[in-house]
């Protein structure tokens, strides 16, 4: 059986006899005739409808269920979709308990909630499509620097400088570093600090290589409790050597 992802599967032109997708069940509607599940494997906000008989539902088949289905794609009688899956067998590689799995089936908890459970919180909508985008942008930031000629330069997260005051700094200590005398914290024998920015690195990287950037993670130590303030996030930096004026820079 050829393995699709459940995007491919539902932007398929033509039907297909062997194929094979695996997921995490979002619904399970078992009728007297027919069983309906929607499964998604993180690759589509859309799920994919999956039609099977009754006799391949078992007690394992619940919402927050993986499963791996096996069957014919076939072209949906629904408007709102364009292939569903028919079945011939579904195997449930990990079970889930509806009881005490933290989200439930047709109802919208709100964020704060959904926020206390790192490892579930990526399956909802909300906050998956916001990762989609995030890894779209990413990689057209790459995109446009390396099709320019760009060097991509990995800065240092843990360095000594300051960059030019561009924030406060979280400093980098050993574990005992609260029992010791100061210059035996100093795990290279100077004060270290995660980065708040990697521009000085890439200002002498620019007396080498002409053209470079980097797209990494940056911090900042103010203890604010705001939307404007952010302990951590990823920052594009560039710097490029010959340039004219500052025109020739805020093009970029």
């Amino acid at each position: 059986a050829v393995r699709l992802r459940v995007r491919e599967a539902l932007r398929a032109r033509e039907p297909a006899e062997e194929v094979r997708v695996q997921g995490w069940v979002r619904s399970v509607r078992s009728q007297k005739e027919v069983l309906f599940l929607h499964i998604n494997d993180g690759s589509s906000l859309e799920n994919l409808q999956v039609v099977a008989d009754p006799s391949l539902e078992n007690r394992d088949l619940t919402f927050g269920s993986a499963v791996d289905v096996q069957g014919k794609l076939v072209k949906s009688p629904h408007r709102m979709q364009n292939m569903e899956l028919e079945a011939k067998s579904i195997h449930v590689v990990g079970p889930c308990d509806i009881w005490s799995f933290p989200l439930k089936v047709k109802q919208r908890q709100p964020l704060e909630y959904i926020r206390q459970f790192p490892h579930l919180r990526c399956r909802n909508n909300t906050l998956g499509s916001l990762l989609r985008i995030r890894s779209e942008a990413t990689a057209a930031i790459h995109s446009f620097f390396q099709d320019n000629g760009y060097m991509h330069i990995h800065t240092p997260i843990i360095t000594s400088n300051d960059c030019e005051g561009a924030g406060e700094l979280f400093q980098v200590e050993t574990p005992s570093g609260a029992r010791e005398s100061a210059d035996k914290t100093h795990f290279f024998n100077v004060p270290a600090f995660l980065t708040v920015s990697g521009q000085l690195h890439l200002e002498v990287m620019a007396g080498a290589f002409t053209h470079v950037f980097t797209f990494g993670p940056t911090f900042r130590a103010e203890n604010s409790q705001s939307r404007r303030h952010l302990a951590e996030f990823y920052m594009v930096e560039a710097e490029l050597s010959f340039t004219e004026n500052l025109q020739d820079i805020m093009q970029v």
